[in-house]
């Protein structure tokens, strides 16, 4: 059973949660949540609600005057099937295998009273080792009351993994529950290894027994029994590099011969008319015509 962090929180603010968590350092490595503040669209003044969230989908984005969280911020309102609906969106800078830690701050929303229960709602992310967060605001009392510093951590199950708060309250479906202020910190994963990782023997797998390997693992026990002085052993077993050296002289005759190949004509004598050529082309040129000399940008 992998460990677990418990996250507890004031009795009757909300249900403790217990989420997976991987051993080590807690995440600290900055994930963009889309409009974390819930600042886009911006809802225009006689309104209380805009029908729908930039970067997210489903929900719809609430006045900051409505939401009265204390910094002021707006907020997502989300609520039943056929009442704005779950909201998620997508955390663009994971990647599958990174741990995650997410916060936020909610609320059960001012047309909301005691009497009308708790508002209760889940956020799951995709991973059979990620159990659902299950929340519960502040008691309703017809007014905000917002919780800071909601938390829950996952191990990412896919790149750039989707992050879905649902509501599952059952009284008073038009008044949406709502959240604001999310942040998010990863641990990112571990690098892959090459992809050639293990294949730089040439021996390996399947040519283990092929006869080159079989000759070349027996001349290695040879030469390791030979004296590290006696390069007459050595010798004996790896050679003296007759082959190398047969090719070595061959291209070293073959370049001389080349070099050495009489010529009929000497090679400076064919400058003349080629430069005829040339000079047909700059005859006419004034010294101030050009920055060089037609006389310095070749032999002619």
């Amino acid at each position: 059973m992998p460990p677990t962090r418990l996250l507890a929180v004031p009795l009757g603010a909300a249900l403790a949660l217990s989420t997976p968590w991987s051993a080590g350092a807690a995440d600290t490595e900055p994930v963009v949540v889309p409009n974390a503040t819930f600042s886009s669209p911006l809802v225009p003044a006689g309104k209380t609600w805009e029908p729908s969230v930039e970067g997210w989908t489903g929900g719809s984005v609430v006045i900051s005057t409505r939401a009265a969280h204390p910094k002021g911020y707006q907020a997502a309102g989300f609520g039943r099937a056929g009442y704005s609906g779950p909201i998620s969106t997508r955390l663009r800078g994971v990647k599958s295998g990174a741990t995650v830690t997410l916060t936020w701050d909610d609320n059960p929303d001012a047309c909301v009273s005691q009497s009308d229960g708790a508002r209760t709602y889940t956020l799951t992310v995709q991973g059979e080792q990620n159990a659902p967060g299950q929340f519960t605001t502040n008691t309703p009392n017809a007014k905000a009351n917002w919780f800071t510093g909601r938390t829950y951590s996952f191990t990412a199950a896919e790149d750039a993994p989707e992050i879905t708060f649902t509501p599952t309250y059952n009284s008073k479906f038009g008044c949406y529950t709502q959240i604001t202020n999310l942040t998010a910190a990863q641990t990112p994963p571990p690098p892959k290894p090459p992809s050639n990782a293990g294949k730089t023997d040439p021996c390996a797998g399947d040519q283990a027994n092929s006869p080159a390997c079989t000759t070349n693992a027996g001349n290695k026990e040879k030469m390791d029994e030979c004296p590290a002085t006696s390069r007459d052993c050595l010798d004996s077993v790896a050679g003296k590099g007759e082959q190398e050296n047969a090719g070595i002289a061959q291209q070293t005759q073959a370049l001389a011969d080349f070099t050495n190949t009489p010529r009929d004509q000497d090679p400076n004598a064919a400058l003349g008319s080629l430069c005829q050529v040339a000079n047909l082309h700059n005859e006419n040129l004034e010294p101030g015509d050009t920055v060089l000399a037609p006389g310095t940008w070749w032999y002619c």
